[in-house]
């Protein structure tokens, strides 16, 4: 893939070169984001979650799951290269991107969201059933949905995740004091250049950097009534978190599955990878995307794409 820009930058502080300026991006990523999707919200327990869809109902459905802290914007760069043949979902977990808030979340509840994204999406209105892929936290929820699903879905494909080791760290995590309130900043450039990814990492394609971190960030009305720029997420969401069990879940699934990770991440380079196979059907391939991190989609987005194409057309 040809690497647009590469000004060396700190992780934590990606876009600082930039003074809030949009980075260069290549044509395939301007034409794939000029594919806008149609934004909707989909009412789940109380909160609207936001939809993002692409394609035309009745053809094969494929549902997108973002990661921790992110939002169905991490899609939307990808979403638009499968289009013309599959109906495709996207959407916000509830306290993450413009979805709404809640009291407390759980691993049970944003299953519950998935399959009611799926179902007002049109995903399963085709003869072929839809197809599942998450990335990171997204793969946790993924593995509920296999799970869950029976014999409702066509396949996973889980993008470096789940962590199945992290699961205990998170609840021991929960038991901690409440999280520290978020940084308001005063302009949204100045916003942009705090943005930096989670695990940190490096990104030589700054301009997706810059898209994600643009769709990352709301407007905030202060209490002497000035605006400044603040992260979407709600920072409490992981308190009272209540888990779920995806290895027993990635057991009980009655579908493919595939595995994918960026051959830098801790997922390949630890081999977390392959601590899923005894859950996993036979046969299950494994695959390792070369240059990436963890963030596959930011790093490889075009290898991502054939990744996720040529098991599409394995499974068909």
């Amino acid at each position: 893939m040809n690497k647009v820009e590469s000004i060396v930058a700190d992780r934590r502080n990606l876009l600082a070169p930039f003074a809030g300026d949009k980075p260069h991006a290549p044509q395939w990523f301007n034409d794939a984001i000029a594919r806008a999707p149609e934004r909707t919200t989909t009412d789940v327990r109380g909160a609207a979650i936001e939809t993002l869809t692409w394609g035309e109902r009745g053809k094969p459905g494929l549902l997108f799951l973002h990661g921790n802290g992110a939002c169905a914007d991490w899609w939307s760069f990808i979403a638009p290269f499968f289009a013309d043949h599959h109906r495709i979902a996207a959407f916000s977990m509830s306290g993450m991107g413009r979805s709404g808030w809640r009291d407390r979340y759980s691993y049970d509840l944003y299953i519950d969201e998935a399959f009611a994204v799926a179902e007002g999406a049109g995903l399963f209105d085709a003869p072929q059933k839809p197809i599942v892929i998450g990335h990171s936290f997204g793969a946790f929820i993924t593995s509920g949905i296999v799970g869950r699903a029976g014999s409702r879905i066509g396949g996973a494909i889980l993008l470096d995740g789940p962590f199945l080791g992290s699961t205990a760290r998170k609840r021991q995590r929960e038991m901690q004091g409440p999280p520290r309130p978020k940084k308001v900043y005063d302009t949204l450039a100045q916003a942009l250049t705090r943005f930096r990814f989670a695990p940190e990492q490096d990104c030589e394609n700054l301009y997706i950097a810059d898209w994600i971190a643009r769709a990352s960030l709301r407007q905030f009305r202060r209490a002497d009534d000035s605006v400044g720029w603040t992260w979407c997420f709600d920072p409490g969401r992981f308190m009272g978190f209540i888990h779920g069990d995806p290895a027993r879940d990635l057991s009980a699934g009655q579908c493919a599955i595939a595995v994918i990770g960026g051959a830098r991440s801790g997922f390949v380079a630890n081999k977390s990878m392959y601590e899923l196979e005894p859950y996993l059907p036979k046969g299950t391939p494994f695959v390792a995307i070369p240059d990436s991190d963890h963030h596959i989609m930011a790093d490889q987005p075009l290898a991502l794409v054939a990744a996720i194409r040529t098991q599409l057309a394995n499974w068909a």
